[in-house]
């Protein structure tokens, strides 16, 4: 596969991945993990992309690989910002998928 072909199938994975992310996050996390959360998924799904597209033997190309995750966290970052965030759909998601908050009693 083309370096190009795998970039643009990272973009679209990215796009929608905002949608998966939410399903973990938790609605009372900070804003710092959330975006920890999200960069952390990213990479994984950017990395899956990579060997999904073009098999294992794309990661001995760096630039490519790089460039394929890259387009993933990006994609996933400007969709969340542009569309998934104003439209409240990620913030439904996280609110229907959280788990109950575990109080300490100490």
């Amino acid at each position: 596969m083309s370096t190009l072909h795998s970039v643009a199938v990272g973009s679209g994975v990215g796009a929608v991945l905002p949608l998966l992310t939410a399903v973990v996050q938790q609605p009372f996390w900070s804003a710092r993990v959330k975006r920890i959360v999200a960069v952390v998924v990213a990479g994984i799904a950017g990395v899956v992309t990579v060997a999904s597209t073009g098999g294992l033997d794309q990661f001995t190309h760096g630039v490519p690989a790089l460039g394929t995750i890259g387009a993933v966290l990006a994609a996933s970052q400007a969709a969340h910002d542009l569309v998934w965030k104003p439209s409240a759909v990620t913030t439904v998601i996280e609110s229907r998928t959280a788990l109950p908050r575990v109080e300490n009693s100490s």
